[in-house]
């Protein structure tokens, strides 16, 4: 053992452990000795061959002893003692396996050595009769490439073979014969084969007799079954078969394949064969006939057996039994009234025919667990009606064990009550004595003859078949074997076995596939294969020929068989149970049981009382280790004895009858046995400090365990389950569950009893046993809320019956075995913790594990107490009320029927009761009872000051009440009890204790604020509404769902029980069928604030809300685009009406309103315009035009005057045309048909001047809404958010204070959901959050400053202004987009931006108070670069008249750049519309002056020939410019004034125009090479041939944009004189002519 992993204790003892003891084999009595000549170095394992053994040692190294032909010095062929194999040293050897004359190793590395005897092939090399040293064989996976070496877990030999188990569960086989397994002629195998047969199937172990091959198989899970094949894939015959007599087909899937044997044994074997293969069974559907082919010595014997007339008798008595032996024909007139399904029956006889549920005279050795646990079926068969009746109305069929001819009992349902099923389970320990063959069930047994036992076997051997999954025909059972009139003989055999299937209540005992623990602990679910020679019957087929490939045992399914061994004609399995089954040569009894030859598996009979752990099959006899009382392993012999000295006949070797006890006490600790030829080896562990006891306790409890639990389950859980009428169907299902459960922790502890088996044959080391490295494992599984079903099922069982009572009080002791066993592992991991130094680890996990099952096995203690003291309280309060409390999870905590609890103001005759239940409290009065779920409950002490009282206020959601005690000590109690109790049932998981330590603390008492579900049962908003989220001392508060019963629900936040914060809610509409929706924000149990709220109808709204109300700034969109009539109105509502400004678009007329409203209706002052061009401004009442107005058409024909309606003139007028005529007069009629007329008509232009033509058109805007009245109720929204009640007037600290809030509330609300949120938007919010406050003088760095904050702030609606300027966005958008596109509404729509730059210059002053005001200048910090010369001659500098040198404030300034890109779409469209005559006339003249070559153009424009460039350099090349070179000449301040159009502001375009004179100024310089001073009229033509070849499509709308939103103080200055040039050029152009 490396240094590292011995721990002190391992360092002592290392002497006493792994001692070698040999016994001869034959002489029973003899004491063992000590292996000659061997040290004292610890053995891990021994093998043993005819002559010779091998020894494994701790520290990896391989000793041999023994006769040792094959070595080649003469010395080393017989030494005295074990010598070392030279070879294997430096390898870490960790197995080691040996056939009768070759040895083999495998290392650490899973590489194989083999030596000794080679004659066969069997150490894997060619034609060498002796490999004298281990010589490593290479054995790799041929399907892989490159080819990969396979490593090996584990080895085994016979005589002539070799198997080896690789990593991946497949099995490699090299040497000579059948027993191989590999589909070969040609021997010897010396390359290692696959077997093939088993590929893909998980192998966990192999075993090798002299000539034949045993495997240990996990089964497939369930969902692995494969269809069943049709034909055998070897013989190619069919696997079911039909036969056709006169009136009965005969079904049979009993083929038996011989996998083609070719050996050349005797040719009459494969003669006896072919009898067999196609021979056929068959049911009647009123008898059991077996036709059968049996082979015994050799010879065919043919018999036929019948079980006829199954009937059942009333009362108490066993059903009578017939066996007929010999033929019976069963005419088909034969009719048995017993039953309503015999067919059924039988095929269920079949089904289960070797296994008995349950049986009177069992003998413990082969308990009824030998039952298959894998999907297996119970029927449930109605006993007809001509039955006696009875309590349990039920037919319970039990069936035969053994080989399937054993008679079917039925036990008529009312003799049997369930005290019966008791009475099996309290005999079941029964005299070992009882024969092994025939457990005999009711009077007549069967006759026990040899003749009988192999037939039988021959019978079970067919059910072996290689190819159909086991458990497939498991589940399927005898509904393949059935009898039907002749008529049928067409049908397919697989319809027949899906018609036949029986229906039953399937109760599966076998708990699912579960990963975790299988891949922890050994599987359970496991199959026997075997293949080799089977002369002696040593395959366990039920017959005594060859297999040449894998065959299942199948009578072995079910079995839990965990280990396997071979002896030289016999085989040995292991299992679970600590049970052995043997089968092959039993010439000397061999296989501990009576001295017939055994074809088929058999129980072997070792010890009545102990089960067997360990075992070795030798050549001609086994051992077995067995438990005793004290823990320390017994050693049995069975098999040859020696003659005494007195005989010397040698074939007068006798065996033993039963196995033989051998006295090993002494010795020690027995940890392994191995069997060879003439002797056997033990090897021994000394019990130091208790350490190795201790151990073997623990393995042996949890074996013998396992082996009640498996009783249990058999022999009470299923018949119990099978029977009807056990209760109402949810009892039947809880049974179900907790036998289900127990089945599952039945199964665990069986995996944990072979783990410690195989644990106890290493190297014991304590911190790997599986209770401590996986104890996760065991704890979950008994915790697995296995008890809680219990005393539920207990419960619901004794409301049953009155009979069951003491039924259920076995039930109860029976489903809490487990838990006993908890303590059992505390007491003996604490055992082993005294073995070490308290400060080693393993002390230290040991303790800690220890105390952990301790913990668990008290808790679950406790758990059971609970359950019974609330039991006992139902029992003694019966009633009504009880009855409605009672629930089957619930436990009662306490109760104060003593009067020591009362109510407060309680009345003098009232009853008031209090029960505490683990999840409400009761409060009980005369005729009714209210339950308080414990979730929604509040407790706390009254303090002593309020009346001296012991009082404990109770508070739920809609009550409060005090509650006063008797005693201090009375209310000390109920405090604690009520507050543990509400703390458990907000953890949810009390049922598990506290594994570390630290947890164990509890809380002194629950939290006040917590989660949970109630549902209100008289508030009156309230009532029956169930709200699930937090809470808060008795309400709801925090985030929280409240649902109505009829639909209503709100999802979002609460205060102090009221809905407060963001939240959503939706509303079922049932006329509609489709539900209104809000989603925003609230306050106190009202909509307030910002919220979208959908309509059923289809109208949404979007704005703010108060108390329920739309109020404030809102759009209400009405019906989608295709309805009948959609609408969009955006603007102010008050008390959920429109009042105020707003703009209405009406899709469907065409025509969109904006002005005043008042109570839902136009009213005031508006404009109206169409999408036919009309524009309407003026009085509105009622939604009609009403009053003085303007109405102008597209042609700009023009009325001023009276209305009485929509479009309807009426009364005084004047109607203008657009050529200046006019009639003033008297009007009416609708506009567009026909208009009478009373009045003058003016021809003005004959006698007065042009000036007074357009003098409507300057009035136009007066009967509008004044654009500062536009919007206020979003600005006054902003101010409200800053917290001012009128704009201006308010804290600057508390406004900022507030964008704070705003800033960080939004921030939390989408860190839940990130991607709303782009990287950049975080980024300007976390910029957001430092504000720009300034010290002294204010300076143009300072306005820098606050002009980035204002650009980052309107970039994020988040924030207070960027919202504001969203919101104006959008309404400018809505009002001057689709039908708002009108060119009357120009004007309007320029004051408005003017409007909101002027409101919005107050916000940001109020924010920023140190900002000067509007037209105020900022002195600048640095002085002015020095004087550049103006383009105008004249004047040193054009600035002399505009202000002081400085930076002027204005409004526009600091809020165009954020507001007018953002606007500038519906803005620009308007002007274009405006001055579209205008520019078709300039784009035309644009388009015709520039088909000119430059050097004419520049001609045409007078431009001086000075100016003129005489040269270009293009790309760096000079070129001169020709008569024809176009688009050449200022070609930089073209493309510089181009980019006009791509500016927003005025001050931008400005930029523009200026850079655009300075690079005519350079072009001018570089060709006059002079300095100059430009004069107007030079400039002018210059300036006008850029404009020209710029082409720029909408100049007349750029040059109306500037001029209208300039800054009023440049229109002196440099760039108002370069702007005036420009405009001037437009104009120019649309008057040029070309001559």
């Amino acid at each position: 053992m490396d240094a590292k992993k011995r721990s002190s204790i391992e360092a002592e003892g290392s002497k006493e452990r792994g001692l070698v003891h040999v016994w001869q084999a034959g002489s029973c009595s003899v004491t063992p000795e000590r292996l000659p000549g061997w040290g004292g170095k610890t053995v891990l394992q021994a093998a043993l061959g005819v002559k010779h053994g091998v020894l494994l040692t701790e520290d990896g190294e391989v000793y041999s002893f023994g006769t040792l032909p094959w070595r080649s010095e003469p010395a080393e062929v017989c030494p005295s003692s074990p010598i070392l194999e030279n070879a294997l040293v430096g390898q870490f050897v960790v197995t080691v396996a040996t056939g009768s004359f070759h040895n083999g190793a495998v290392t650490e590395s899973g590489v194989v050595y083999m030596w000794g005897e080679n004659s066969a092939g069997q150490c894997a090399i060619a034609n060498q009769q002796y490999v004298p040293e281990p010589n490593p064989v290479s054995i790799s996976d041929s399907e892989t490439s490159p080819l990969l070496a396979v490593r090996i877990l584990q080895l085994a030999c016979g005589e002539e073979h070799t198997l080896a188990l690789s990593i991946s569960r497949e099995i490699w086989a090299w040497g000579t014969g059948c027993q191989l397994g590999l589909i070969t002629t040609t021997f010897p195998v010396t390359k290692p084969q696959k077997v093939e047969h088993l590929a893909g199937r998980v192998v966990l172990q192999v075993a090798c007799g002299a000539f034949h091959s045993l495997a240990l198989v996990q089964c497939l899970p369930s969902q692995d079954l494969k269809p069943v094949p049709e034909r055998c894939n070897q013989c190619s015959q069919l696997l079911i078969t039909m036969t056709d007599k006169e009136d009965h087909v005969i079904i049979s899937d009993s083929h038996c394949c011989p996998l083609g044997v070719t050996l050349s044994e005797s040719q009459a074997e494969n003669q006896a064969n072919t009898a067999i293969s196609p021979s056929t069974e068959t049911v009647d559907s009123r008898g059991d006939v077996f036709e059968n082919t049996l082979v015994e010595n050799d010879l065919p014997i043919a018999t036929e057996l019948n079980v006829g007339n199954v009937q059942t008798t009333s009362g108490d008595a066993i059903s009578s039994q017939q066996d007929v032996m010999g033929t019976s024909e069963i005419s088909s007139a034969r009719n048995i009234p017993s039953y309503p399904d015999t067919q059924a029956v039988d095929e269920y006889v079949q089904k289960v025919s070797d296994r008995s549920i349950r049986e009177n005279s069992e003998n413990s050795e082969k308990p009824m667990a030998s039952q298959p646990l894998v999907k297996e079926a119970i029927p449930n068969l109605h006993s007809p009606p001509t039955t006696s009746t009875s309590a349990l109305n039920s037919l319970v069929v039990s069936c035969a064990s053994a080989v399937g001819v054993r008679v079917a009992a039925t036990y008529e349902a009312g003799a049997l009550s369930l005290k019966k099923v008791m009475n099996f389970y309290s005999t079941a320990p029964c005299e070992p004595g009882a024969q092994a063959g025939s457990s005999s069930i009711g009077p007549e047994g069967l006759k026990d003859s040899r003749e009988e036992q192999v037939k039988q076997e021959s019978m079970q051997g067919k059910k072996s078949s290689s190819l159909v999954d086991i458990r497939e025909e498991e589940s399927e059972g005898g509904s393949r074997r059935l009898s039907l009139p002749g008529l049928l003989s067409q049908v397919s055999p697989r319809l027949l076995r899906k018609a036949a299937r029986v229906k039953t209540r399937t109760v599966v005992l076998t708990p699912t596939y579960s990963g975790e623990a299988d891949a922890l602990l050994p599987s359970l679910r496991t199959e026997v294969w075997t293949w080799g020679k089977g002369k002696e019957g040593q395959l366990g087929h039920g017959d005594v020929l060859p297999r040449l490939q894998p065959l299942c045992v199948k009578c072995l399914d079910g079995k839990e068989v965990i280990h396997l061994e071979a002896g030289g004609y016999h085989s040995l399995a292991l299992t679970a149970k600590s049970q052995v089954y043997s089968w092959g040569s039993n010439t000397f009894g061999q296989l501990g049981h009576s001295d017939f030859p055994t074809t088929v598996p058999r129980l072997a009979k070792v010890n009545g009382k102990n089960g067997v752990w360990s075992v070795a099959a030798g050549q001609d006899y086994s051992l077995f280790l067995v438990d005793t009382e004290d823990f320390q392993p017994g050693l049995y012999y069975s098999g040859r004895q020696d003659p005494t000295e007195g005989d010397n006949l040698p074939e007068n070797h006798s065996g033993t009858k039963t196995p033989v006890l051998l006295s090993c006490s002494k010795l020690g600790y027995i940890s392994r046995v191995t069997a060879g030829k003439d002797s056997y080896l033990a090897l021994v562990d000394k019990n130091i400090m208790g350490y190795i006891a201790s151990l073997h306790e623990l393995a042996t409890t949890e074996r013998r365990f396992y082996s009640k639990l498996s009783d249990i389950k058999s022999q009470i859980l299923r018949p119990l389950l099978s029977l009807e009428n056990l209760g109402t169907a949810s009892t039947v299902q809880l049974l179900q569950e907790v036998a289900s459960r127990f089945s599952k922790l039945c199964y665990l502890i069986g995996q944990h009893g072979a783990s410690l088996s195989s644990f106890l044959q290493g190297i014991k080391e304590a911190r790997s046993l599986v209770i401590l490295k996986h104890a996760s494992l065991f704890l979950d599984s008994y915790t697995d809320d296995f008890l809680n079903k219990n005393q539920e099922l207990l419960q619901d069982l004794s409301e049953v019956n009155d009979e069951n009572t003491q039924l259920m009080e076995i039930l109860n002791t029976l489903f809490f075995l487990p838990i006993r066993q908890l303590h059992n592992y505390a007491k003996v991991l604490l055992k082993l913790a005294t073995c070490f130094e308290v400060t080693s680890p393993e002390y230290q996990k040991l303790q800690d594990s220890s105390s952990c099952y301790e913990s668990l096995a008290v808790h679950l203690g406790r758990k059971r107490k609970e359950a019974e003291y609330t039991l006992g309280f139902w029992k003694t309060f019966p009633g009504k009320m009880t009855d409605s409390l009672r629930k089957p999870e619930r436990r009662l905590l306490c109760e104060s029927s003593n009067r020591a609890l009362s109510l407060q103001h309680a009345g003098r005759f009232s009853v008031n009761w209090f029960i505490l239940f683990n999840d409400a409290l009761v409060h009980a009065q005369f005729s009714t009872h209210h339950v308080f779920p414990l979730a929604t409950l509040w407790a706390e002490p009254l303090s002593e000051e309020a009346g001296g009282v012991n009082g404990l206020k109770i508070t739920t959601p809609e009550e409060q009440f005090t509650l006063i005690s008797s005693t201090p000590q009375e209310k000390t109690k109920w405090l604690r009890a009520v507050s543990q109790a509400v703390d458990q049932a907000l953890r949810g998981t009390s049922d598990l204790p506290p594994y570390s330590s630290g947890s164990s603390i509890q809380r002194q008492e629950p939290p006040i604020s917590r989660s949970a579900k109630y549902t209100f049962y008289k508030d009156a908003r309230l009532k029956d509404a169930t709200y699930d989220g937090r809470w808060l001392s008795g309400k709801p508060h925090g985030r929280g769902v409240l649902k109505w019963p009829d639909g209503k629900m709100y999802s979002g936040m609460f205060r102090n029980g009221l809905e407060d914060g963001y939240g959503e809610y939706r509303i079922p509409n049932k006329a509609l069928n489709k539900e209104d929706h809000y989603v925003g924000h609230w306050k106190e149990g009202k909509m307030c604030g910002q919220g979208v709220f959908s309509y059923a109808s289809g109208e949404v709204f979007e704005g703010c809300f108060q108390d329920n109300m739309r109020h404030g700034h809102g759009l209400l969109r009405s019906g989608k685009l295709t309805s009948s009539s959609p609408s969009m109105f955006i603007g102010q509502w008050v008390m959920d009406k429109k009042a105020g400004y707003g703009v209405f678009d009406d899709i469907t007329r065409g025509e969109k309103y904006m002005g005043m409203w008042q109570d839902d209706v136009c009213q005031g002052n508006g404009v109206v315009v169409t999408q036919f061009g009309l524009y309407y401004e003026g009085n509105f009442h009622l939604n009609k035009m009403m009053g003085n107005g303007v109405l102008l058409s597209e042609d700009d024909t023009i009325y001023e005057g009276e209305f009485s309606d929509d479009w309807t003139l009426n009364g005084k007028g004047t109607l203008t045309m657009p050529n200046g005529d006019y009639i003033e007069g008297y009007f009416s009629g609708e506009w567009g048909s026909g208009i009478k007329i009373t009045g003058t008509y003016f021809k003005p232009s004959l006698y007065e001047s042009d000036k007074d033509r357009p003098k409507v058109f300057r009035k136009l805007g007066n009967l509008a809404v004044p654009a500062d009245e536009k919007w206020k109720a979003v600005f006054d929204e902003c101010w409200h958010q800053l917290g001012c009640e009128n704009p201006g007037q308010g804290d600057v600290w508390k406004a900022w204070d507030n964008i704070a809030v705003a800033l960080t509330t939004s921030r939390r609300q989408h860190r839940d959901s990130p991607e709303i949120l782009s990287r950049s938007q975080t980024q300007t919010l976390e910029s957001l959050e430092f504000i720009p406050r300034h010290v002294g003088a204010f300076s143009v760095e300072k306005y820098d400053d606050i002009k980035k904050y204002l650009i980052k702030a309107c970039d994020t609606p988040l924030h207070p202004l960027g919202r504001l300027v969203e919101t104006l966005v959008a309404v400018y958008r809505m009002t001057y987009v689709g039908v708002g596109a009108n060119r009357r509404l120009l004007q309007e729509a320029v004051k408005e931006i003017k409007s909101y730059l002027k409101r919005l210059f107050q916000l940001v002053r109020f924010l920023f108070p140190e900002l000067p005001e509007e037209g105020s200048t900022i002195p600048l910090s640095a002085p002015l670069p020095t004087e550049r010369k103006s383009f105008c001659t004249g004047r040193s500098d054009s600035r002399s008249e505009s202000p002081e040198p400085g930076y002027v404030v204005t409004s526009s300034g600091l809020l165009l750049p954020v507001l007018l890109p953002r606007l500038y779409p519906p803005l620009f469209m308007l002007y274009a519309l405006d001055n579209d005559r205008e520019e078709d006339i300039y784009w035309e003249c644009v388009l015709r002056l520039n088909k000119q070559p430059d050097v004419a153009l520049l001609g045409f424009l007078g431009v001086q020939r000075k100016f003129w460039p005489v040269s270009l350099s293009i790309l760096g090349e000079s070129k001169k410019i020709l008569p024809t070179t176009k688009d050449a000449c200022f070609a930089s301040a073209i493309e510089c004034l181009q980019q006009i159009s791509t500016t927003f502001t005025p001050s931008d375009k400005l930029k523009v125009i200026q850079q655009t004179f300075e690079e005519i100024s350079q072009s001018v310089l570089a060709s006059l090479q002079e300095d100059f001073l430009w004069s107007m009229d030079d400039l002018f033509p210059v300036f006008l041939y850029v404009v020209l070849r710029a082409r720029i499509r909408n100049l007349g709308s750029e040059v109306h944009l500037i001029e209208d939103l300039m800054d009023p103080y440049l229109q002196h200055g440099e760039q108002g004189i370069m702007f005036t040039t420009l405009k001037a050029c437009y104009y120019q152009i649309q008057r040029e002519k070309l001559n």
